[in-house]
Formats: structure tokens, sequence, C-alpha cells
């Protein structure tokens, strides 16, 4: 016999192996530990923790929503419309002065508390098509960043900026949509372009705006 396999018998030889291979483990079971972290699995307590630990967001945004239901809770009165910024649920209120219009919208909320403000200001300008231009301390902690863009695709400010009576401070759009609804601003509040949109023509110089 020679001493050296042909392919033809490696090949057979290899099948038959796979094969009794095949059916040991069939027969033994294989039996992995789902709560293994090691083995890459998304474990039965995690996956209820996750669910839970989403219902009780759900659950608490609902009940902010709820509780921010009504002007009256943070306006002596509705001249000009006003606005009511939750940096908690990440939500926009805003009532017309007539009242008759109610609208709610998500937003996107300042990254950290440091670079959240809280309290009163009011809308000083409208513009659709905003430039930008990085605050001092934008540039200083990147000093890569341009020092302006014009209106278009890639300006950060979207389609349609409310100013504030705080400097720096906007209501304004944005084109990167995955900010909405998180903590991922550098102060602004921002909304999808649509809505802001919106909210751009119900809006006017002097419409109150109050951040919680």
């Amino acid at each position: 016999m020679s001493k050296y396999f042909t392919r033809r018998a490696f090949t057979a030889t290899a099948a038959s192996t796979l094969v009794i291979s095949s059916k040991s483990i069939a027969q033994e079971g294989w039996n992995p530990d789902l709560n293994n972290p090691d083995l890459g699995f998304d474990t039965v307590q995690n996956q209820s923790a996750r669910l839970s630990g989403e219902a009780n967001s759900v659950r608490r945004n609902a009940s902010a929503f709820r509780d921010r239901s009504d002007w009256k809770n943070y306006f002596s009165n509705t001249k000009n419309g006003v606005i009511l910024v939750d940096t908690q649920s990440r939500a926009l209120h805003f009532w017309s002065e007539k009242q008759d219009i109610y609208k709610l919208y998500p937003v996107a909320v300042p990254s950290s508390d440091d670079l959240t403000r809280l309290g009163r200001t009011s809308v000083t300008g409208k513009r659709v098509g905003p430039d930008w231009r990085p605050t001092p301390s934008m540039l200083k902690s990147n000093p890569d960043w341009p020092s302006y863009i014009g209106p278009g695709p890639g300006n950060p400010l979207g389609s349609h900026a409310l100013y504030l009576s705080w400097t720096y401070y906007r209501i304004h759009g944005t084109h990167d949509n995955r900010k909405i609804g998180r903590r991922s601003s550098n102060g602004c509040i921002g909304l999808y372009n649509a809505q802001i949109a919106e909210l751009f023509d119900l809006t006017k110089v002097g419409t109150q705006v109050l951040f919680i």
C-alpha cells in the first residue's frame, strides 16, 4: 500500500470524519449556555433588563408629555405664542397665542449638563437658510473646524432657525436626523427640517420660550 493518500482517498476520509463528528454532536446534543457572555449571545436577563428599561423610558416620557400639556403650568399668558422646551423628555411644546394650535415635536438636546441652559428667553429673529459660525469655545475645542458654513446641506442649522435672546442659542433644523431624540447638540435645540419649517411659520419675533 502506498504511504501517501490519493486526493480521492483523502476526500473520502475527510467526508467520513465529518459525518461521524456530526452524528456525535447530534447524539450528544449541543446545549450552549445562552447566558454565557463569552458566546456572544444576548442573554435572557439582558433582554429582560433592556426591554424593562425601554418600557420605563416610554412611561417616563408619556408621563412628562401629559404633565407638560397645559401651558398654564409654565406661562402666565400666551401672547405671541409660547414654546416649552423639555430637555429631560427631549420634546418641544408649542401653543399659539389664541391657544387653538398645539404642537409637540421630538428634539435633539444638549449633549451634556454643562451645555444645557435653562430659563426664560424669547425669539428675537427668524431665518430661512441660516448660515453658521462656531462659537469661540467650539473653535478652541475644535481648531480644525471651519469658521463659517453657508446655507445648504452641510449647514448644522438645517433649513430654518429661530434666534433667541441668549447669545449663540438657537432652535433650528438639522440635516442629520440621527440626532433627533438624543443628547447630541452643542447647546441648541434641533428639530427635523420639516418640523422646524412648520414651527417657523407658527412663531413670530417675541414668541416666549422656556427651557426646563
